[in-house]
């Protein structure tokens, strides 16, 4: 849910306010966040859980972090939010406050209340920001969405049940139905 259009809103705002209460800027617009319900909270989990898993089994150098992480996509100060699930590769781009830039590989999973942020706004934020792989996780039409924004052939929409190849890295697969049949 946005808040009333009329004032632009900064990173400031989002410091001030209250404690627990969560929101997203995007183009200094102000997106109040629901709390996350229990299917959220287990997809998130298992996704986080294979990702970390395959990158510790590669030794790889990227981290994974699960929201609340701050991701600072642009340095004007009107644009954060907090991706269910960020990847970053580059350490650089890490402080104390989040990230500063684009993850590499970043997952939404989609409110009931407010799909089309996700599709929408926040599918082109992303993209003009430099992530390299986005995923929507929509829990209500059992599908994921994949964009890969380095080589668009392979974008596509998956069900529940397919194997779906991460893009940026070349032999990890990631099965929901496996972890949602348990």
């Amino acid at each position: 849910m946005a808040i009333p259009q009329g004032t632009i809103y900064t990173i400031e705002d989002i410091y001030a306010l209250p404690e627990g209460q969560r929101a997203e800027l995007i183009d200094g617009q102000m997106y109040m966040m629901a709390p996350p319900n229990t299917v959220y909270q287990r997809i998130s989990h298992f996704l986080e859980w294979e990702i970390e898993n395959y990158i510790r089994s590669k030794n790889g150098a990227c981290e994974v972090f699960a929201a609340p992480f701050a991701v600072f996509l642009n340095k004007d100060g009107q644009n954060y939010v907090e991706p269910d699930i960020s990847v970053v590769c580059d350490k650089d781009k890490i402080d104390d406050k989040g990230c500063n830039g684009a993850p590499d590989w970043i997952i939404e999973i989609t409110s009931p209340s407010d799909p089309q942020r996700d599709y929408g706004i926040k599918l082109f934020k992303y993209r003009t920001a430099g992530v390299r792989e986005y995923w929507i996780v929509n829990p209500q039409k059992k599908t994921i969405t994949v964009f890969d924004f380095e080589q668009s052939k392979r974008s596509n929409q998956y069900n529940w049940d397919d194997d779906i190849s991460v893009c940026i890295y070349e032999d990890f697969i990631i099965n929901i139905s496996n972890f949602l049949s348990k």
